[in-house]
């Protein structure tokens, strides 16, 4: 079950706590993809926070929001570069995508298996994605009061292993968000030292989010990909590399 774009916008953009975790998920994927010049960026989900260092550089930058979540304007002050779509049914060519980042809809999806089967068809040739979730072993996975407390929780193990079961090659992972999801003064003011902590003796707690990186195999079995001509507006131009178009008609949730 996905939850509503207005619960994720405020609780990353209008609270301490979620503002707090994006920065901390946010520059763990930076010191893995510091840069994406001339690339075509995509997130899913409710993977815009993470999504704004790309804006400047990268060719294209777009954010895929699931039906069920609901769509808002990104970024604030720009030109709309958010997409409502269907969970499985992307408006994206087969293999344009450079870098793919999955935050809050991997783990809600009713139906993970054809998600993770659109996010290969979508990735280009040695594309590189980042997967988002919730840590089963992590507090943030126990708690209702943050978008990590819904969906399925992931081991790293299973994670991997349905990652590969659809012919991703897994390259590294990492555990962050060690401090309590708490909106307290108190732990607030010593999250940063909880987080250092946490990655220099990760036997003493576990993160509460799990951050998993993959590319695209060359190779890949039959699978049910569907190849999807682009809507106009937002995606025009994906393939030839034209300017950004100016900003449609915005959707509204009913």
């Amino acid at each position: 079950m996905h939850l509503d774009v207005l619960d994720l916008r405020n609780f990353y953009y209008r609270s301490p706590l979620g503002r707090a975790a994006q920065k901390v998920v946010r520059d763990k994927l930076l010191s893995w993809w510091p840069e994406a010049k001339g690339q075509t960026v995509v997130g899913f989900g409710f993977a815009v926070p993470l999504l704004r260092p790309y804006l400047a550089d990268a060719r294209r930058v777009i954010g895929l929001m699931p039906g069920p979540q609901g769509v808002m304007p990104w970024p604030v002050g720009q030109k709309n570069v958010s997409v409502l779509c269907e969970d499985t049914l992307w408006p994206i060519e087969t293999g344009h995508v450079d870098k793919l980042v999955l935050m809050h809809g991997l783990e809600t999806s009713e139906n993970p298996s054809a998600l993770l089967d659109e996010c290969w068809r979508v990735l280009g040739p040695g594309g590189q994605a980042v997967f988002v979730v919730p840590n089963r072993a992590g507090l943030w996975s126990r708690s209702d009061r943050t978008p990590f407390g819904y969906g399925r929780p992931y081991s790293a193990g299973q994670l991997e292993a349905q990652l590969r079961k659809h012919s991703f090659q897994v390259d590294r992972q990492a555990s962050v968000l060690y401090q309590p999801p708490s909106h307290r003064h108190l732990w607030r003011k010593s999250a940063g030292l909880m987080e250092k902590m946490g990655h220099m003796v990760p036997w003493f707690t576990t993160g509460g989010v799990l951050i998993v990186e993959v590319s695209k195999q060359v190779a890949k079995p039959s699978g049910t990909g569907i190849a999807i001509t682009p809507v106009r507006g937002v995606l025009e131009g994906i393939r030839a590399g034209a300017p950004e178009p100016a900003l449609g008609r915005s959707v509204k949730r009913n």
